[in-house]
């Protein structure tokens, strides 16, 4: 699995278009071969402090996102930012759920 992470300082008073042209993309971005998840945050004490997170299946799922107009949109909003936006992509070899958890809390899942 692959994981994007974009971080956004919005000019405040561009940040109800920035949410606004984000969550436009939502539709789309869920019918996009490969996309597991999209998903738009804030800080709670920086409202104008955003982060997009993007999960892929494949390396060659997102290749195929990166090269696509609607990438090019998210791009497109750097007039909206304070600064250019911070990309990151990490890939994902290994992932553990509420186990793990309980494993190292010394519960089972039956006792939890």
């Amino acid at each position: 699995m692959i994981v994007v992470k974009i971080t956004m300082d919005v000019l405040q008073e561009k940040q109800k278009e920035l949410v606004q042209t984000l969550l436009s993309m939502v539709g789309a971005m869920e019918k996009e071969v490969g996309c597991l998840s999209y998903a738009l945050f804030c800080y709670i004490d920086d409202r104008n402090l955003l982060n997009l997170l993007e999960e892929w299946r494949t390396r060659k799922d997102l290749d195929r996102h990166l090269k696509s107009e609607m990438f090019g949109v998210l791009l497109g909003t750097r007039s909206l930012l304070k600064k250019p936006h911070g990309i990151h992509i990490y890939t994902i070899q290994q992932s553990e759920g509420m186990e793990a958890v309980l494993g190292a809390r010394g519960k089972d899942q039956d006792r939890a």
